[in-house]
């Protein structure tokens, strides 16, 4: 009598859902974060919700990065921090295991008239277009040029910094102008100064608006997140808010009381916060399999 042996089956193997991490907002500090994530050794998905219809060349080559979706015209309008879930403005909905919050700022004021002529400065980010454009400015000019800056608080104050530096004779104004005076056709200079609601003017080689900004906090307020008396979500050094799961990076970030963008560099912020993002990760990974 032959007896037959059967092998104990094999115990499953379970496997570790892939972490997801969805971006809210597509601008600078959004991009900034997904190429710091594409090269570390993230195995998850990257899920961008933009808020643009277009497409910009380097949302596009994001894209094209097999671990990450961007969802153009589709702007976060709901968080619900219990289920981890996003709404979009089109009802979609994404699950997350991280979310990060990089719905950046906008003027604190309506856009002057022919703003279009004249340079910005919002962020860190701005001083070396801002350097930029002072060389072309001296090589037309063959001298140092004057410069109207208009604009208070700590973005006028940099930017005031920034056109020293560079060689340019900064002349500030608080009160806002009414609109921005054109240079004769065919100028290398858009600008040739700004005009008041008196009628009175000043006249310069550059206009540079440092006007006040604004954080876009309301989708974290809706989820619950502290948010500063003046605006933006409130954040620690390591780029958490006040909710688990949630961070937030760029000019929608207040640190201190101070805008993100007016501390550091998206470049940098993003290094930090991709590095805080894959501890998270790995983190719950463990907790989850224990």
């Amino acid at each position: 009598m032959s007896a037959t042996s059967t092998a104990a089956p094999d115990s499953p193997t379970r496997t570790q859902p892939r972490p997801r991490i969805v971006i809210a907002g597509a601008g600078p500090a959004s991009q900034a974060l997904v190429r710091q994530l594409a090269r570390t050794s993230f195995a998850g998905g990257i899920t961008v919700l933009s808020n643009r219809d277009d497409a910009p060349a380097g949302l596009l080559e994001l894209a094209a990065l097999p671990q990450v979706s961007v969802r153009f015209g589709q702007p976060a309008s709901y968080v619900d921090p219990d289920t981890r879930r996003v709404v979009t403005a089109d009802g979609l909905e994404f699950s997350y295991d991280q979310l990060v919050i990089a719905t950046g700022s906008s003027f604190a004021h309506a856009p002057l008239e022919g703003s279009g002529r004249c340079l910005s400065y919002s962020t860190i980010d701005d001083a070396n277009r801002l350097g930029e454009a002072v060389k072309d400015a001296i090589r037309v000019l063959g001298r140092r040029p004057l410069g109207i800056l208009v604009g208070t608080g700590t973005a006028a104050g940099q930017a005031e910094a920034v056109l020293r530096t560079r060689g340019v004779r900064p002349v500030r104004t608080t009160l806002r102008p009414a609109a921005v005076v054109p240079n004769l056709a065919g100028s290398m200079l858009p600008a040739a100064g700004i005009v008041f609601e008196d009628g009175s003017s000043m006249n310069g080689d550059l206009v540079v608006l440092a006007e006040e900004r604004i954080a876009r906090d309301a989708l974290a307020a809706s989820a619950g997140l502290k948010t500063a008396p003046g605006g933006g979500i409130v954040i620690g050094k390591d780029f958490r808010t006040s909710v688990p799961g949630i961070w937030a990076i760029g000019d929608a970030a207040v640190f201190d009381g101070v805008r993100l963008g007016l501390l550091v560099g998206s470049g940098p912020a993003a290094s930090l916060c991709a590095s805080q993002l894959l501890q998270a990760t790995l983190a719950e990974a463990r907790a989850e399999a224990a």
